[in-house]
């Protein structure tokens, strides 16, 4: 067995069954312990988003931190994920993805709490947060602590230049060269000059491209889907239905929806669950890198903001394209040439044609670049903050943020199975101590819940605002006299 087959087989151990329950079970457990007040708490979650604040401790805004995170979310798995899912575990597969991503909001809300709970301010001032923070200074035992935050940061420094960098330059480009034969070079050039422009200036530069791009690319893609849908509404209910039905059946094809497909349950979950989990990053602990940026009052003030990310991510634009392709009737298209079930982000380029014909292709391409160049810019911070954990000497930043720039180009012009399979492995495995982290630290968690319920959450929904950092102050001088 060559090495290729070794990195395949450990691939898909990594993101096999266990680890996939391992991560549901997590936000299933966080859900019930907090109260479901994640669950009850959407709406004032989503209302927190848009709410401007006064200056507190961090580096951006906490809008900007949230976008920082969604830009490295959003990406290729909201178009070519959500259609392979659909091919390999039939329409019920959005389903499980949405179920997963209910529990998936509990787990975002406690990795975000955390980090902001035990950042940092590094050597120029900024803030450095994360797992490997909440690990090192949250977990009682140091040498356990210290160990797993070493693993993660090594994990997520690694996975940066694959999953966040290669794989979607690489999108980018197979995208542009196959539906309008733009050379690979040109569009690698292109890539690697304007993450350069940005990267290199640091978190307050990501922020501020990432809150105009990505509720812009956002925007587009939810108008564009929703013209399909309503072309096609008159196939909507059929094709919901079908969703639900082979959700939960244990063996059924599709019918007129999925044409050709078959698909029990028990597969529709297994698609469903990884890649929604692809998606959103609920468990994997890199997004609570950039809550930990953020100017915020108090942790779980932050933590609700990032956790609309999977709602987002997944709850909106992934459902979104599951339904444009239910209800175009192109789900189970045979390719002609090849004799296989077309997937990926032709399928998707097959359901918008079914409205906008030719322009179906310049729909999609447009938003797979604009998500998966955001994907770069938000994982470059990731690795970045990473690497500093392990290595804090600014100069190595510096190099890093130039070499995870460059990277860009070999990405968008080769096309490197091994380097891909690795990186994915150590995206995969960020999750084991991060989620270990979670269970260690839930007691931390739910203090920080509860304690925000009652102080602010109740009053700021009966139209009070509250700044937390004050209302402590005001109780600290009462109790001193």
């Amino acid at each position: 067995m060559d090495a290729s087959a070794i990195l395949a087989a450990v691939n898909n151990f990594v993101w096999g069954p266990v680890m996939l329950a391992l991560l549901v079970g997590t936000g299933v457990f966080l859900t019930i312990r907090l109260k479901f007040l994640p669950w009850r708490n959407l709406g004032y979650a989503l209302r927190m988003v848009f709410q401007r604040r006064g200056s507190n401790e961090g580096d951006i805004s906490p809008f900007q931190s949230l976008m920082t995170a969604l830009s490295a979310t959003v990406g290729t798995g909201n178009i070519v994920g959500v259609a392979t899912a659909m091919v390999l575990g039939g329409p019920g597969a959005i389903v499980w993805m949405f179920i997963s991503a209910c529990f998936g909001l509990s787990t975002k809300y406690g990795e975000s709490v955390l980090a902001v709970k035990y950042r940092q301010t590094n050597s120029v001032g900024e803030m450095s947060g994360g797992p490997m923070y909440a690990m090192r200074y949250g977990i009682p035992n140091k040498y356990i602590g210290r160990a797993l935050a070493a693993l993660f940061a090594f994990f997520a420094t690694t996975a940066s230049f694959g999953i966040g960098n290669m794989t979607q330059a690489n999108s980018i480009s197979s995208a542009l060269f196959s539906s309008y034969a733009i050379p690979t070079w040109i569009v690698g050039l292109v890539i690697a000059i304007a993450a350069l422009s940005i990267l290199t200036r640091g978190i307050h530069s990501i922020g501020k491209v990432s809150s105009v791009v990505v509720p812009c690319m956002a925007l587009f893609y939810f108008v564009t889907a929703c013209i399909v849908i309503l072309v096609n509404i008159e196939a909507v209910p059929a094709g919901i239905a079908e969703m639900i039905r082979m959700a939960f059946s244990p063996t059924a094809a599709a019918g007129g929806v999925g044409g050709s497909i078959v698909a029990t349950w028990l597969t529709s979950m297994r698609w469903g669950v990884a890649r929604g989990v692809f998606s959103n990053e609920a468990g994997l602990g890199s997004a609570p890198i950039a809550a930990a940026a953020a100017r915020t009052d108090h942790a779980s003030r932050q933590g609700y903001v990032n956790m609309t990310g999977t709602f987002f991510d997944t709850m909106i634009i992934c459902m979104l394209t599951g339904l444009v392709i239910a209800s175009s009737g192109v789900l189970g298209t045979v390719d002609l040439d090849t004799g296989k079930l077309v997937s990926g982000a032709q399928l998707t380029i097959l359901a918008f044609s079914s409205v906008f014909g030719e322009y179906g292709k310049l729909i999609v391409s447009v938003a797979l670049s604009l998500f998966a160049f955001s994907t770069i810019l938000g994982w470059e911070y990731y690795g970045e903050k990473a690497l500093e954990y392990l290595i804090s000497k600014r100069p190595v930043i510096m190099a890093y943020r130039v070499l995870f720039s460059l990277v860009t180009f070999v990405g968008a012009t080769t096309t490197l199975e091994v380097v891909w399979n690795f990186s994915d492995t150590m995206n995969g495995l960020m999750a084991i101590p991060n989620l270990i982290c979670l269970l260690w630290l839930n007691k931390d968690i739910a203090k920080e819940c509860f304690e925000y319920q009652e102080s602010v959450v109740v009053r700021e929904k009966h139209g009070e605002h509250v700044d937390y950092q004050e209302l402590k102050a005001e109780m600290t001088a009462q109790e001193s006299h």
